[in-house]
């Protein structure tokens, strides 16, 4: 204790005996380096010798513990993955667009200076925001200097060199710069579309068959059609469509198509069987030729009112299930509420259709169709868009028989007489997402009247609904679709009640669109002079013809229930694959036309798949292929046997055969410039 005291009493001694000095705020007190008290090591600062204090990463604020050391990171449990070497078709990029590149040659825009009107305000510098200029020619200011591949012409986008036509560079064909002024453009679009067909359909016999000592009333369905339409459209309009809608507009489309067919049995492509099993046609149309005009802006944020006459397209609803058709006729149209509300209202005066191609006539016909329409988008949800719709068809009594000689209207079913038919169609559709759900859906109430329904043999009044519904999931690059179609139909034909569903001139993109069988194919009713249903439909109507024929609400309805997948298997490649079962709703109408008392329901199967192929990730090559198979169950049977069953005790020939399948393949080659 005495020399511990002794010690203490030193050091106190020492301490006054020295200068002590305050440092900087880092040091917080220096003393002398050579005294230790307690194990510790005290530095010391005199007026001989001075030292650099610790580092912050080297100070240890407890004298007393030892010093830390970081401890050492384990080895990793997976080490690095090396660069795997490109697969096939993954090659490294040529040497001319490798990094780093020397000897690069720049690109140096194209200067362009059209002549334009002056304007004196613009000279003048009013109407510009702070630190601008103004620019005479606003459609060639380009893009800077730019240097980046050795090979110039990859420097697409900085290009400015006006063409006479290029599917890609600035052109005055195509609406990149106008023709006349400052805000008058011309877009030409030209397109050839390409389709071949092969197919099996239930064909009849015919009065003459091509095979001599057949008792079958079914012969042989194969059939070979192709079809070419090559159209030019000429658009000129005035106004900047990237800000707000054209002041004025005229459109011209003209149509070229050339068919040909070629079947197995007479009586198919000519009432007269000496003409043969084949046909082969040329057909001209204007199937576009319309006028828009700009009324009136209806707020800041371009919400317009515009109006349309003439030859144009038009349809009502998102999947065209009762009007999707290009026909005379005049709209009012426009937006409110920064594009919530969207309306239409149109009138159509139609036009014949040709037999061969579905194109329009310079023929009219004793048809008016009127159309109002409007959408609400977020109307229940956000992400949903609602349809209200109101369509009403007068289709006038008039007699008419297609370029092959068949009658068309009336249609040669039970009592044959010239009839109108009044029909008003009243739909609630939509289309959108409720979060991660997908939904398209309809519902459509028709009512109206028959002034001699041929089936019924007297006048009949119109009550029928059609309902349809798709669900579906994205799930990475797959679509799974759940659809639902349903169309009432009729359960006493004889009665003067229509209940049976039927549409104006629908063509629905629906449960697999042109590569289903069942959507895409028509085909005869068992024999007679009508279809069991139309091409691109999915209504079972008996009617002549979707295009020449009228409505008929004296059917068995149908019922479709499918499952979809849609693949985007690469950017350029889609893929598309449906399964579908179908059902008629009532067959009352089917025994009574058929004059049996054998008909099922139990329609058929239905299975597609196809893909869309677009080589260039642009709509100027869209090559699309596919094929369709239907699957006959014991409805299918009852229509299509080929003869009678045999009767006990009378010689007769066996029962006839029906076909195990029905195929569809098609291949379409789009060329749009």
């Amino acid at each position: 204790m005495a020399l511990a005291g002794f010690l203490a009493w030193v050091d106190i001694v020492i301490l006054r005996s020295q200068t002590v000095e305050l440092g900087p705020a880092h040091n917080v007190l220096s003393l002398r380096r050579d005294l230790i008290f307690a194990n510790a090591t005290l530095l010391a600062q005199n007026d001989q010798s001075e030292e650099s204090p610790l580092a912050h990463a080297e100070f240890n604020p407890d004298p007393g513990a030892s010093r830390r050391v970081e401890p050492t990171a384990p080895p990793e449990l997976f080490p690095p993955v090396l660069p795997q070497l490109p697969e096939y078709g993954e090659e490294p990029l040529p040497r001319s667009l490798e990094l780093p590149r020397k000897g690069v040659r720049e690109v140096v825009p194209q200067r362009r200076k059209l002549e334009y009107e002056p304007y004196p305000e613009s000279d003048q510098g009013e109407g510009l925001l702070p630190g601008s200029e103004p620019v005479p020619n606003r459609w060639f200011i380009g893009f800077g200097r730019w240097k980046r591949y050795a090979d110039p012409s990859t420097e697409t986008t900085y290009q400015s060199e006006l063409r006479l036509w290029h599917p890609y560079l600035q052109s005055k064909l195509k609406g990149d710069a106008p023709i006349y002024g400052q805000d008058i453009f011309l877009n030409i679009t030209a397109e050839d579309f390409f389709q071949f067909e092969t197919r099996k359909l239930p064909t009849p016999s015919g009065v003459s068959t091509a095979r001599p000592n057949s008792s079958e009333f079914f012969g042989l369905g194969d059939q070979l059609f192709y079809a070419n339409d090559f159209s030019i459209g000429v658009d000129l309009f005035e106004g900047e469509t990237a800000f707000k809608p054209v002041d004025w507009a005229l459109r011209l489309l003209g149509f070229y198509n050339h068919n040909y067919i070629d079947v197995e049995e007479r009586n198919v492509v000519n009432p007269n069987p000496q003409n043969g099993t084949t046909r082969e046609k040329e057909f001209y149309s204007l199937q576009e030729a319309f006028a828009e005009m700009h009324l009136r802006d209806l707020s800041n944020n371009y919400d317009f009112i515009s109006a349309r006459a003439g030859i144009q397209p038009f349809v009502s609803d998102f999947r065209g299930f009762i009007f999707n058709d290009t026909n005379l006729g005049a709209r009012i149209f426009g937006n409110y509420d920064n594009n919530r509300w969207q309306y239409n209202i149109a009138a159509f005066d139609m036009l014949e259709k040709d037999t061969y191609s579905d194109l329009n006539e310079f023929k009219r016909r004793d048809q008016q169709i009127y159309v109002a329409n409007v959408f609400r988008q977020d109307l229940i949800w956000k992400g949903y868009t609602g349809e209200l719709s109101f369509l009403a068809n007068f289709d006038n009594a008039s007699r008419h028989y297609d370029k092959n000689g068949f009658i068309t209207r009336p249609a040669p079913i039970g009592t044959v007489a010239d009839h109108y038919v009044q029909a008003y169609y009243l739909g609630w559709t939509g289309d959108g997402h409720i979060g991660w759900l997908n939904i398209d859906h309809a519902f459509y109430q028709v009512f109206g009247e028959d002034g001699l329904n041929g089936i019924a043999g007297k006048r009949v009044e119109i009550s029928a609904q059609m309902a349809a519904l798709e669900l579906s999931v994205d799930k990475d690059w797959l679509r799974h679709k759940l659809s639902v179609f349903y169309a009432s139909g009729d359960h006493n034909p004889t009665n003067e009640h229509a209940t049976g569903f039927d549409t104006v001139f629908d063509r629905p993109f629906f449960i697999g669109g042109p590569f289903s069988f069942f959507s895409h194919q028509g085909f005869n009713l068992g024999g007679t002079s009508v279809n069991f249903k139309q091409r691109d439909s999915l209504v079972v109507d008996f009617r002549t013809s979707k295009s020449e024929g009228q409505s008929n609400f004296v059917n068995p309805g149908a019922f479709i229930v499918g499952y979809g997948l849609d693949a985007d298997i690469t950017p350029k490649l889609r893929g598309f694959m449906n399964v579908n079962y179908i059902r008629t709703i009532d067959t009352a109408t089917t025994e009574l036309v058929l004059f049996t008392n054998k008909a099922s329901n139990d329609f058929a199967l239905d299975c597609s798949a196809g893909f869309e192929w677009r080589p260039l990730l642009t709509e100027n090559i869209i090559l699309t292929a596919g094929a369709g198979f239907l699957i006959p169950r014991w409805g299918y049977k009852d229509i299509y046997r080929a003869n009678t069953e045999p009767v006990f005790g009378f010689p007769s020939p066996s029962p006839g055969h029906v076909d195990s399948f029905l195929y569809s393949a098609i291949v379409t080659l789009t060329l749009t410039y």
